[in-house]
């Protein structure tokens, strides 16, 4: 238990510093922000506790806002991210599954997982954008700004599992 919390941590950091350090500097064509700190919901295994993910995911999302000065935009989009996570993931993992089951490429299948990342970097980029934006003013570029962030970042998760999957096997 105090293993998987070092770990979890040292992922979050990880991510957070990442994010702070490269992505937050990073705006293609003025559209394309991208915000790949959200694969820190990714590898939660299946049986989870809900409170936990909650915490984790608001916790790492509050520090996003600490670091980008976005006040309470990444905490509501990766708590909701985090509430969403183990129902799609109970959807996506097959009825024999262990609770101690980690979503990944080998776990799940290049399919399952590829669906699972796309809908939950999905819904947080679409979550985080809506929040950032706040109206519809400018609907077409609310649009790209949405449809190119997320395809960046949904990129840069499965390129991160990649990595996340030799560190741990």
């Amino acid at each position: 238990m105090l293993l998987t919390s070092l770990q979890r941590l040292f992922w979050m950091v990880v991510l957070l510093a990442v994010q702070m350090l490269v992505f937050n500097h990073i705006h293609l064509f003025g559209y394309v922000t991208p915000l790949p700190f959200v694969f820190f919901l990714l590898p939660f295994p299946l049986g989870t506790e809900r409170w936990n993910i909650l915490l984790w995911g608001f916790v790492c999302g509050l520090l996003v806002d600490i670091t980008t000065l976005t006040p309470g935009i990444g905490a509501a989009s990766m708590t909701l991210t985090a509430f969403v996570q183990p129902l799609l993931l109970t959807l996506m993992v097959p009825k024999d599954a262990t609770e101690d089951l980690r979503p990944g490429y080998t776990t799940l299948g290049s399919r399952a997982y590829f669906y699972y990342t796309a809908l939950l970097t999905l819904l947080f980029t679409f979550t985080y954008f809506a929040i950032l934006a706040f109206s519809f003013h400018d609907l077409i570029d609310l649009v790209i700004s949405f449809a190119s962030s997320w395809s960046l970042t949904f990129l840069l998760c499965l390129i991160f599992e990649g990595f996340y999957t030799k560190k741990h096997d």
